[in-house]
């Protein structure tokens, strides 16, 4: 959670690690997620601190793109924000994304 006095638990952030033979490996990016009051009927905001050039994120503010990212447009109520993360390690290996030049590690939105 972002905020521990958050009673109402909708802010968090999340990290995912660069998946291996990709120009993403060994970099840690960061990211926050937030569930506004109709979570988990409808999927969480998701952006980006650490920057990232990746097809379904937004390159001047870092958000998550609903409409380009397959998840969070076909948004179920069981998905979980672990399964947000997850696929979007496997949209960083994904051919389209996997060899994408990147801004230099460690900059932020």
């Amino acid at each position: 959670m972002d905020d521990g006095d958050d009673i109402y638990m909708r802010s968090w952030t999340g990290t995912v690690i660069g998946p291996h033979n990709t120009v993403h490996e060994g970099r840690i990016y960061q990211l926050k997620l937030f569930c506004d009051k109709d979570y988990p009927e409808k999927p969480p905001s998701v952006r980006f601190h650490s920057r990232i050039n990746m097809t379904c994120v937004n390159h001047e503010n870092g958000v998550v793109e609903p409409k380009k990212f397959g998840l969070l447009a076909n948004w179920q109520r069981e998905y979980t924000m672990e399964d947000i993360l997850t696929q979007l390690k496997k949209e960083m290996a994904a051919p389209h994304n996997r060899k994408l030049v990147q801004p230099p590690e460690g900059t932020y939105f």
